[in-house]
């Protein structure tokens, strides 16, 4: 038997809810409306300019040309989609489109400033660069804001929360929860503010960037000027002066390289949570009606840090193949790009399901104080670290002749349980002046967190 149709990504299906706000952007669609918005806009720009004698399109006029993007819908998709079922090439579908919307606000005496010296790379190129911008700054931007708002909290709300450190998997100095929190939020707003700095660029200058059909038609006209100042102060993108047919994508290399770089750090967050709820660091709230397991009823199993771990990794893997082939074309002009970008959101929309699950998971985890305090009581040893280090500033200070501090801690220390008895013991058969001494005796694996608490505000 044969299903009915059915969508082919998980993206469109199961986590649609998560993802859908991107497809207002990043789809067929999306893509189009922007493909009918810059055809629009140039032909408003030029009759502005009273290209060829045109006159300047009145207030109501510019109004109902415009609607025609704002008001574009389900009835525009399938028109265009009949469209270039006939013209087989979507940007001709979108050509047509727009002249037969002319001819029905009665502005058939423009109709040849349509698409008027464009190649379909001219409205592409600005096509891409415009549902790129609005998605990240409207819809990814947000959800990764409300992940670095989360371990924000976090990092203010645990900040004086003892945790025993590991490095290389092996107990460490003592931290504090909030401390490691406010790690990943100072490297994420670093590439935050680099994202946010993106150029959008875009060329307008046709078939292999030289004016060529323009000048042609107008020699006396500042083509350069024209097309800078549609890219920019039209459609508020960056004007890229010197291309081939193609604008040459390096801004989008740039982009999903920073965009990738994001999901890696966020991938080190997941599967750091994920280690310390094995660990008992983290606790899972109980989510009511929810199953952990289906055979194991004591289960909560870590599935949204899982789930974000491993779209992030296909996000990446998607990015990485965009940065990596956009920046290339064969001479003038190949067509790859145009079926890899369409690929775009695919690769956004598995970012944002993984922002959408880390978001959630970081509000369905508690502190697991009673694992954290048991093994922080548990390895009094991390404090051989303390002890060497005071026991050679005491040394340097004339008030102790110890040879080798290091060697010595190491001898007691190194692959074995120290307790807190023995350790005092210790410190207290020390030749080192009263003072460090009492600093050490008093000193506890918990209160071995030197300033983390403190450099939490470095994010203020």
């Amino acid at each position: 038997m044969t299903l009915p149709p059915q969508p082919l990504s998980p993206l469109d299906g199961r986590y649609r809810a998560s993802v859908g706000l991107l497809g207002d952007h990043l789809s067929e669609a999306g893509l189009n409306r922007a493909r009918v918005h810059v055809e629009v806009e140039w032909l408003i720009a030029q009759t502005d300019r009273r290209a060829f004698g045109s006159s300047p399109l009145d207030e109501g006029q510019k109004a109902a040309l415009r609607a025609v993007v704002t008001d574009f819908g389900q009835e525009a998709i399938d028109e265009l989609a009949g469209l270039e079922a006939t013209t087989r090439h979507d940007v001709k579908a979108v050509e047509y489109y727009v002249r037969a919307r002319l001819a029905d606000l009665g502005l058939e005496g423009i109709a040849e400033l349509t698409h008027f010296a464009c190649t379909s790379e001219d409205i592409n190129n600005l096509s891409y660069a415009l549902t790129v911008k609005q998605a990240v700054t409207e819809v990814w931007l947000p959800a990764f804001d409300a992940v670095q708002e989360a371990l924000a909290g976090w990092a203010t709300e645990a900040r004086d929360v003892p945790m025993l450190a590991h490095t290389h998997g092996q107990p460490a100095t003592p931290t504090t929860v909030g401390k490691e929190f406010a790690v990943f939020v100072h490297r994420l707003r670093r590439l935050r503010a680099q994202i946010e700095g993106t150029e959008y660029l875009g060329k307008f200058s046709g078939a292999t960037g030289t004016f060529s059909a323009h000048v042609v038609a107008d020699p006396s006209a500042d083509w350069p000027e024209v097309s800078r100042e549609f890219v920019e102060e039209r459609l508020g993108l960056t004007w890229n002066p010197l291309t081939t047919q193609i604008e040459s994508h390096d801004w989008q290399a740039e982009l999903y390289s920073r965009v990738a770089h994001v999901n890696r750090v966020l991938h080190n967050l997941a599967t750091d949570v994920w280690t310390y709820i094995s660990m008992g660091y983290f606790t899972q709230i109980p989510i009511a009606g929810s199953t952990g397991s289906s055979t194991m009823p004591h289960k909560i199993n870590p599935i949204r840090f899982e789930n974000a771990e491993a779209n992030l990794e296909l996000s990446c893997a998607l990015l990485d193949s965009l940065a990596a082939t956009l920046v290339t074309s064969r001479q003038q002009r190949d067509l790859t790009d145009s079926s890899t970008q369409r690929n775009i959101g695919v690769a956004f929309g598995h970012s944002m399901l993984a922002l959408d699950n880390l978001r959630r998971g970081l509000g369905e985890i508690a502190v697991g104080t009673a694992a954290l305090e048991a093994d922080l009581e548990g390895n009094w040893e991390v404090l051989g670290e303390a002890i060497q280090t005071v026991v050679r500033a005491e040394v340097v200070a004339g008030r102790s002749s110890i040879a080798d501090p290091y060697a010595m801690l190491k001898e007691l220390t190194r692959g074995r349980r120290v307790g807190q008895a023995e350790l005092v013991a210790f410190v207290e058969g020390l030749d080192i002046g009263a003072d460090a001494k009492a600093r050490l005796v008093a000193l506890t694996p918990a209160g071995y967190t030197g300033i983390a608490s403190q450099l939490v505000d470095r994010l203020a």
